[in-house]
């Protein structure tokens, strides 16, 4: 059995002092997420974060630099997840958008109130990911290729 770890990408987007989270559910469990979601075939990891963005949180975004990329096993279902963080621009809001139907609601929440509620991230990739963004790290996208 060949072993495939989930490809993921999130976007970190700041409006004035907050950030745009949302709100899934997980297990049963209502999570806190960056808008995010797995890489599909036939895009680029830029049109992703993009793509999810919009389908999560109905923002249209422009990406403007990586984060990290980042790698975590969840040792209780035994997956590997490799994760490329985006942060960007916010471009409009389509608020007659249906989101996806595992996201309860979005949320702005500065980073204090992100902090407090590290009990409800859906992954510690939540947590360190803002970490990164908020120590002043960004690459630029030109660190991504495709060929």
């Amino acid at each position: 059995m060949q072993w495939t770890p989930h490809i993921t990408v999130a976007s970190i987007l700041k409006q004035e002092d907050k950030y745009l989270f949302v709100q899934e559910r997980k297990d049963k469990r209502l999570v806190i997420n960056q808008p995010a979601g797995h890489w599909e075939p036939g895009e680029t990891l830029i049109a992703a974060a993009i793509r999810e963005t919009l389908e999560e949180t109905a923002w249209h975004f422009e990406p403007t630099a990586v984060t990290g990329i980042y790698q975590w096993h969840h040792e209780p279902r035994n997956e590997t997840f490799l994760r490329f963080c985006f942060c960007g621009t916010l471009l409009e809001h389509d608020p007659a958008r249906t989101l996806d139907p595992d996201i309860e609601s979005t949320l702005w929440l500065t980073e204090e109130e992100l902090t407090a509620q590290q009990a409800t991230h859906r992954s510690p990739l939540v947590q360190r990911c803002m970490d990164d963004y908020l120590s002043g790290i960004q690459h630029d996208l030109r660190i991504i290729s495709t060929i």
